[in-house]
């Protein structure tokens, strides 16, 4: 098959792969229709994670089961499905208490930017959207299914972690797809007011149509100190941190009232933890990886009943063989998330 493989910071191709193929029993094999480029596959292009020269990339996508192991007893060949990025067995501890992300038998998607994907554990995994013929959703649908692989549960999760409730002043810290996912999140939750930290126009226009009710653009001690006029003083009821470095930490714990929560989903790189502050405050820190799993059968119900359309934050497609351009579109800040179809 052709998939996207990554040779070194800011190498991103196209290239032919072995194809996928069933290696345990609960395994499936998944024809990829659409799929896109994350906010963390930056990492590995910017040269911040480690890079295995020639490996496959892309763990968001939906398409149709071409193909299921031999134990695998709910999800049958032809049907179309949502992949979460991270699979799950959906019987152990850990998933039956809602963590599917720390599944004691995780795996992940691999080759989302490909044509195929294996998916281990497919019964426990895969989300069947119910009245897709021939493998070809209403296109108006795609960006919304796309984004439940992971952009906006992780959003969600953030908003969860962080006890967002009706009523609440959120701030969500980026303006990346999490972050946009997050807005969606806390303002479907019922909060009164969301703020948004953001500096670009685009993602501000985004943020808004998702609910957010106030932007701020100044960051550091002066986005604190905006963040604290806007409350009065009091700080935020909810923050959700949804970029992964240490400033944007050091901003969610510095707005967030005395007994409230972080919610953090940025993948962490560089973070040292004010443990004083949060000591002081008594201010807590919950989230992590997004156990998409979890919530993905009502993020789908909200989406084809028309509630929420998180498909916005996609604000430009390629086709899959210029998945290049995408990466550099993204890294420029030329666009907030890249759709890629075949």
């Amino acid at each position: 098959m052709r998939a996207t493989t990554i040779h070194g910071p800011g190498d991103i191709r196209f290239t032919e792969v072995p194809d996928p193929t069933i290696i345990e029993p609960t395994d499936a094999i998944v024809r990829v229709t659409s799929s896109c480029i994350c906010g963390s596959d930056l990492w590995p292009y910017r040269g911040e994670n480690p890079i295995t020269e020639g490996a496959t990339i892309g763990h968001e996508c939906i398409g149709v089961v071409e193909e299921v192991g031999s134990e695998v007893r709910d999800i049958r060949v032809g049907d179309f499905v949502v992949v979460p990025f991270d699979h799950c067995d959906g019987t152990c501890a850990h998933c039956l208490a809602g963590v599917q992300s720390a599944c004691v038998n995780l795996g992940m998607t691999t080759s989302g930017q490909g044509e195929y994907a294996r998916v281990v554990h497919a019964d426990g995994s895969l989300v069947r959207v119910d009245g897709v013929s021939g493998g070809a959703p209403d296109p108006a649908l795609v960006p919304s299914l796309v984004a439940l692989s992971d952009v906006l549960p992780t959003g969600w999760h953030a908003a969860v972690a962080a006890g967002v409730k009706p009523g609440d002043t959120v701030v969500v810290v980026g303006d990346g797809a999490v972050g946009l996912c997050g807005v969606l999140a806390a303002s479907t939750m019922g909060a009164e007011r969301v703020v948004v930290m953001s500096r670009h126009e685009p993602r501000q226009r985004i943020a808004t149509e998702f609910g957010a009710t106030h932007v701020v653009a100044e960051r550091g001690k002066e986005g604190a100190e905006a963040i604290k006029e806007l409350t009065g003083g009091v700080g935020a009821d909810a923050v959700l941190e949804c970029v992964g470095t240490d400033q944007a930490m050091g901003t969610a714990f510095a707005i967030a009232r005395p007994g409230s929560t972080v919610g953090f989903v940025g993948v962490p790189h560089g973070v040292e933890l004010p443990v004083r502050r949060m000591f002081q405050k008594n201010v807590g820190l919950a989230g992590g990886m997004a156990p998409v799993r979890r919530y993905l059968p009502a993020l789908l119900d909200l989406v084809l009943a028309g509630t929420i359309d998180p498909g916005k934050v996609f604000d430009l497609t390629l086709p899959l063989d210029q998945v290049a351009e995408g990466y550099r579109a993204m890294d420029e800040r030329r666009a907030i998330k890249v759709l890629l179809q075949p």
